[in-house]
């Protein structure tokens, strides 16, 4: 695809306490390397990749190909950076919650992540996936997968645990953020929620529909 060759731009937010790998998650998902180098996200940064997503009809089978610009918004952690990163919730699609399984204090965390979601995104049960990160280090794990299973089910989101080393589950669990968002638009008649732009205007027919007129108060939104 050419720069300006695509159908939809998906924002997703990464989200978790201070170090638990979300600059290296996202590096990982882009680029397949691992850099155990990166200082600590200072504001707001983000990465891009091209995808082809096909979603699967009611016999099954494959759709049309949807060309998507994703881009990857990586947030900083610390308490003093929480009102800047609060403040790009609202434009984000999709989230991906990372804690660190060797960090018990970074997983009890997730909670006020998720009270932060539910009062800043497009609305009150916004499309999450839970990544319990750095799954490689075995040893130093501190947190049980029974756990952190049990946290998802109780918010009632996908979990993985991923490892931003060697890049187990990463594309996985973006992959089935990416598939949520997708599924959500095509099922939500009110189509206020999505953001401006998400739809390219040299996209295909058929899904200019997609932006409307923005009347739907947060919270609202029923998908």
């Amino acid at each position: 695809m050419s720069d300006g060759d695509y159908d939809y731009l998906i924002k997703f937010l990464a989200l978790g306490d201070s170090g638990v790998g979300k600059t290296s998650f996202l590096y990982q998902y882009t680029d397949k390397k691992f850099n155990s180098k990166f200082i600590t996200t200072v504001g707001i940064d983000f990465r891009e990749k091209r995808v082809v997503y096909k979603s699967n009809g009611p016999d099954g089978a494959a759709g049309r190909g949807q060309r998507i610009h994703v881009q990857l918004w990586d947030t900083a952690g610390q308490e003093r950076f929480r009102s800047l990163t609060t403040a790009f919730f609202r434009d984000a699609m999709g989230f991906l919650l990372l804690f660190d399984l060797t960090n018990e204090q970074s997983f009890l965390n997730v909670r006020n992540w998720m009270s932060q979601l539910q009062m800043h995104a497009y609305c009150e049960n916004p499309d999450i996936v839970l990544c319990g990160n750095k799954c490689d280090l075995l040893e130093q794990r501190a947190v049980r997968e029974d756990e952190a299973r049990e946290l998802a089910e109780k918010y009632g989101i996908p979990y993985f645990e991923t490892s931003a080393a060697n890049g187990q589950f990463v594309s996985q669990a973006v992959d089935v953020l990416l598939d949520l968002i997708m599924k959500r638009m095509e099922r939500c008649v009110d189509k206020s929620w999505i953001p401006d732009g998400t739809v390219r205007s040299n996209g295909h027919s058929g899904h200019t529909d997609i932006t409307e007129p923005k009347t739907q108060e947060k919270g609202k939104c029923a998908c």
